[in-house]
């Protein structure tokens, strides 16, 4: 299995960029920007990716399991703001943000304060493998969930029955072992899903999911996504740069005044030329409700994964689709145009890769992929 990532790498947490000799603006761009998917180097075999904004965590689970760190930090070395080396040797998964490095081991559950000095974790459990659960899904442990923010733990009850849960910049939604939908946090976007705006401070099921299961569940900045048991995929929250899938009106206008100058020479607009009535086309900028998006006609969606405001998803057939904010890049279609429509990103395809995972960070994105050969053998 080999992974790629493209999107925001100013912090090099997708790759170290050659330095020019000339030090112009261009270059400058050319490290931050990344639009074309890049493998990333000493990455092979059964591994994971988290990421944060500015920075990379792989963990790798063959063999001696352990966590490198990529980005932010990995190249500062005074003393003034240095991080803690931390032994992650066993670790079975990990979640990275800005401040904390959580590590979750047979027996136990670490969180790591990234800028503090001190050699001891400032937040960590025990896990009782004879009583509790020790396959841990962070951020779920046993009785609760780790958040990227102080307080680090919050408690879940126990009725929910939790099986994964997603933190979005400021809601969470959460999927149970019967695979219904529970979300809560701020609601200002609709990221909720219960059709106001308005916040939750206790998880509420998402009423309009009732009855059908749901698979897995992800969440961005302000919107939220979950794919069905039959492959089907339901967004909600904010579109403001189309991350819904949803005709969104900023990038419609910005894509008409591309071409309305090259129209208006012709025919001055649609409604004058051909004699028709112009139809007000409808734009989304907050759904407040889940809404099915099709990504693709033919197939089922595998999995899914939210960026601050962008979305990625992998079909059954190993195909990878973006939407959303493009402006790093991170869509992965060698631009930085946004889109409010799924699109496939052909460079795995044409490198005959079927892609198996995708993870996105806040502006980027990481997908891991095998030959096409491999999966006949």
């Amino acid at each position: 299995m080999r992974w790629f990532g493209f999107g925001f790498n100013a912090f090099a947490q997708i790759c170290v960029q050659e330095k020019s000799n000339k030090e112009d603006s261009s270059s400058a761009a050319g490290e931050v920007k990344v639009n074309v998917p890049i493998e990333l180097k000493n990455h092979v075999g059964r591994s994971k990716i988290r990421a944060s904004w500015s920075r990379r965590a792989s963990l790798f689970l063959d063999e001696e399991k352990s966590v490198r760190l990529a980005g932010f930090y990995a190249s500062i070395s005074n003393e003034s703001f240095s991080p803690v080396m931390v032994d992650t040797r066993g670790c079975r998964d990990a979640i990275i943000s800005e401040t904390h490095l959580t590590l979750a081991f047979p027996d136990r559950i670490e969180c790591w304060d990234l800028q503090s000095k001190k050699k001891v974790p400032s937040w960590s459990m025990e896990i009782l493998t004879q009583s509790q659960n020790s396959d841990v899904n962070l951020p779920l442990v046993p009785g609760g969930y780790i958040s990227s923010k102080t307080p680090i733990f919050h408690s879940l009850s126990s009725h929910l029955q939790a099986k994964s849960l997603a933190l979005g910049g400021e809601h969470a939604i959460l999927l149970t072992a019967a695979g219904a939908v529970y979300t809560w946090g701020q609601g200002s976007h609709g990221e909720l899903g219960h059709g106001g705006l308005i916040p939750e401070e206790e998880p509420r099921t998402v009423e309009a999911l009732w009855g059908m299961s749901m698979r897995s569940v992800a969440a961005g900045g302000w919107h939220s996504v979950c794919v069905g048991d039959g492959g089907d995929l339901y967004v909600w929250g904010w579109n403001e740069s189309g991350q819904l899938g949803l005709p969104s009106r900023g990038l419609r206008k910005a894509s008409q005044q591309k071409s309305e100058p090259q129209a208006g020479e012709l025919c001055g607009s649609v409604s004058t030329c051909l004699g028709e009535e112009r139809h007000e086309e409808v734009y989304i900028s907050i759904q407040a409700f889940p809404a099915l998006v099709d990504v693709s006609p033919s197939c089922e969606i595998r999995t899914v994964s939210c960026g601050s405001r962008h979305t990625a998803a992998v079909t059954t057939t190993g195909c990878l689709y973006t939407w959303g904010w493009g402006e790093y890049g991170q869509l992965g279609h060698q631009t930085t145009t946004s889109l409010d429509e799924p699109k496939c990103v052909e460079f795995f395809r044409n490198e005959s890769l079927h892609v198996v995972d995708v993870v996105c960070g806040p502006w980027n994105t990481f997908t891991a992929a095998v030959k096409k050969e491999v999966l006949a053998t």
